[in-house]
């Protein structure tokens, strides 16, 4: 059976298998480690039964807020307090078992109960198999953010999609309401 429980110190030396991945974005050891300090309930693991980690998310809430890696953020009065999904990560070998929408419906659980406005992400455009699973998720494309993520070995930068999900305080659904043009990543609040 799997164990959804509270990511710790120790599982920064047993998740290689997850983040090893080529659309995984990975971080240094400080950036995980704040995380878990700031925003400890939106850093979750999944583990199998024989103790090996199957996969995280973490987020936030931010006073703009959200992962399962995430974190909270935003402004209450803009309506813009939110979760944001900073990471979600699953290792291959435990992929389609339904792990990436626990972990994500855990997140926004946690984002609800901190009063968000709604949960967002950004995931690369060309990962479509993530956009989908988003899509399924009730998440949809608020704006596209061109040239997000850096690319390696010479090749263009890559754009991102900022996906959003409205949550039950948004009554009006303004926080998903696409908008009509792209923005560059020194544009995002």
């Amino acid at each position: 059976m799997t164990t959804l429980r509270a990511f710790t110190c120790d599982d920064l030396f047993r998740f290689n298998n997850i983040n090893l991945d080529p659309l995984t974005e990975t971080y240094g050891i400080p950036f995980y480690l704040q995380y878990l300090a700031h925003w400890p309930e939106y850093f979750i693991v999944a583990e199998a039964p024989g103790g090996e980690l199957m996969g995280y998310s973490a987020a936030a809430l931010m006073l703009c807020m959200f992962s399962v890696m995430g974190k909270a953020e935003g402004s209450v009065a803009r309506e813009e307090w939110h979760g944001h999904v900073t990471a979600l990560s699953v290792a291959p070998e435990f992929r389609r078992l339904g792990l990436a929408a626990k972990l994500m419906e855990l997140l926004e659980e946690i984002s609800e109960k901190k009063g968000g406005f709604f949960v967002d992400l950004f995931v690369r455009v060309s990962n479509q198999v993530a956009v989908n699973m988003y899509k399924q998720l009730g998440y949809s494309v608020y704006r596209t953010v061109l040239e997000y993520y850096s690319a390696s070995s010479g090749e263009p930068d890559e754009d991102a999609y900022d996906m959003r999900k409205a949550l039950s305080r948004d009554t009006e659904k303004k926080s998903v309401i696409p908008l009509p043009h792209p923005v560059r990543p020194e544009d995002i609040e």
